[in-house]
């Protein structure tokens, strides 16, 4: 199992991050032999949200020897041609290091934001993965319905050869293993959207459909992001950040939450959790605390 740690991006308390906190938590998470930094990517969020790409690419330096990864970048708010000379920009400057998590987003609130229709999503999204390996791995040049690479060169060019791997967030659903399986390089399920039990089927469906589609089901790499995680020996204080917190941010009844395998809690029961996703067969989790961050 390889860890990783989300940069903490929500104003929890309406404390706004500063770089300085950041690049802390990033020191810290390197000492700590964490393999990822991840940053997630909202335009509106129920908290104020500091960009993802943005804060990922001011702590380059901080992070070690860390892989970066964004879990996940947005490719159809963003535009596939904008998020890949992003994606290009943070491999560059970290030497090699990214992994370009992408996914559709599940907030109408950001389609809304750009003027794009939310029943669109799919449909671009899948053009909008084309076109990103178009752009990134010098791919013969994609045309679509919505998006069209002719005649562009984003360079510089990225630092990984044939571009940075590219994986797609999934919550598990038969049509979205079988766009991973399709597009992919990697699998990113969701945290606050799975259990071992739903992630090991999740795992059965995968290799299915890349078997379906003339793919070998190994190596193909996967992960879990966004696992919300507070280690406290407190019960009260485990209740107080699952109710007052994770459920008031997610608009989310806290019995809903209370059934998932999220590692709040004492030591032992978040220990205990993530085992049974490493035994349901999840190779990395990226940890996001959800209060005090460097010391979580």
């Amino acid at each position: 199992m390889e860890y990783g740690a989300h940069l903490p991006l929500i104003d929890f308390d309406g404390t706004p991050r500063t770089l300085p906190e950041l690049s802390a938590y990033a020191r810290r998470a390197a000492e700590l032999e964490y393999r990822f930094l991840c940053a997630n990517d909202h335009l509106l969020f129920a908290r104020a949200w500091l960009d993802g790409p943005t804060a990922l690419a001011a702590v380059l330096e901080a992070s070690g020897a860390m892989a970066i990864a964004t879990t996940v970048a947005l490719p159809v708010i963003r535009g596939p041609a904008q998020t890949a000379k992003m994606l290009a920009a943070l491999d560059l400057l970290s030497g090699g290091r990214l992994v370009a998590g992408v996914g559709p987003g599940s907030s109408p609130r950001d389609y809304a934001a750009v003027g794009i229709a939310f029943d669109e999503r799919w449909k671009r999204f899948d053009e909008a993965i084309r076109a990103m390996r178009s752009l990134l791995r010098e791919d013969e040049e994609f045309s679509g319905t919505f998006y069209s690479t002719a005649g562009l060169d984003l360079e510089p060019r990225p630092a990984s050869p044939g571009g940075p791997p590219i994986w797609i967030g999934s919550w598990g659903s038969v049509a979205g293993m079988r766009r991973v399986a399709r597009l992919a390089d990697g699998w990113l399920a969701s945290g606050y959207n799975t259990t071992p039990a739903a992630f090991r089927e999740g795992l059965a469906l995968l290799s299915s459909e890349l078997a379906a589609a003339g793919r070998r089901s190994e190596p193909f790499p996967n992960g879990i992001a966004t696992m919300w995680l507070y280690v406290t020996e407190s019960p009260r204080d485990a209740e107080r950040v699952l109710v007052d917190v994770l459920a008031s941010v997610l608009d989310r009844p806290a019995e809903s939450l209370r059934q998932l395998a999220l590692p709040i809690g004492a030591a032992e029961q978040c220990a205990e959790r993530i085992s049974a996703f490493a035994e349901a067969g999840a190779e990395r989790i990226f940890v996001w605390p959800l209060a005090d961050e460097v010391r979580q």
